[in-house]
């Protein structure tokens, strides 16, 4: 890193480490809110009951986010050099958190998802507050670099394990964090293959325009 590029870090920081370590602390309450809440209706087998929370894609991708934006605040706070790999990680929970955003809202929104009650004012930092606030950080980033398409790649792996988790473990204890993943709908594992490829296109069309926008080149004061 130059000298010039470490005095405009400096001066970014000023505003950008309190605005990811405050979007970090939010996502983070969110996240321990809707458990302890969850958690509040005594769950039969308690064990079971966290496997269950940890299993769904919004709670992963919102606890990734928050250690990302973590990492930010460490990384702006200094300021010190930021490696590459994480910006190519920054971008990746960037689009895990707008997929996410996107399927509550046009599939699930007002659909009960079998975790006890939902917390309202949790609900929605999880599923439209954060997935903003983190598109809107990334783009935002001061010294954002552009990434390789073979990002692209790197983007589709955690959601393919996921995928592939669900769907095995779901066969097994006969329990899916959505109703679209769940074979006995109607249509049954064809339902599902077709739901999961309309995500994994989603994931892929998001981290395209993510991987398109990091090469556009920008203006910086």
């Amino acid at each position: 890193m130059t000298s010039t590029e470490t005095a405009t870090q400096a001066r970014s920081a000023r505003w950008f480490a309190p605005a990811t370590a405050c979007t970090a602390l939010l996502i983070a309450a969110a996240v321990i809110g809707q458990l302890v809440y969850s958690l509040s209706f005594d769950p039969d087998d308690t064990a079971f009951f966290f496997t269950n929370f940890f299993s769904f894609f919004t709670i992963l991708s919102n606890v990734l986010a928050a250690v990302t934006l973590a990492g930010a605040t460490w990384f702006f706070a200094v300021p010190r050099p930021v490696p590459s790999w994480f910006w190519g990680s920054f971008a990746a929970v960037t689009t895990y958190m707008v997929t996410t955003g996107v399927v509550y809202n046009v599939l699930l929104r007002g659909i009960s998802l079998d975790q006890e009650s939902t917390l309202g004012w949790s609900n929605e930092v999880l599923h439209l507050v954060g997935p903003i606030l983190v598109a809107a950080l990334w783009w935002a980033a001061p010294g954002r670099r552009p990434l390789p398409w073979r990002h692209l790649w790197l983007a589709a792996v955690f959601p393919l394990v996921w995928g592939v988790y669900t769907v095995i473990r779901g066969a097994l204890v006969d329990w899916y964090p959505y109703p679209f993943m769940n074979p006995a709908q109607p249509g049954g594992y064809g339902a599902v293959l077709l739901y999961m490829c309309g995500i994994a296109a989603l994931i892929v069309g998001a981290d395209a325009l993510i991987v398109w926008l990091s090469r556009r080149r920008r203006e910086r004061s």
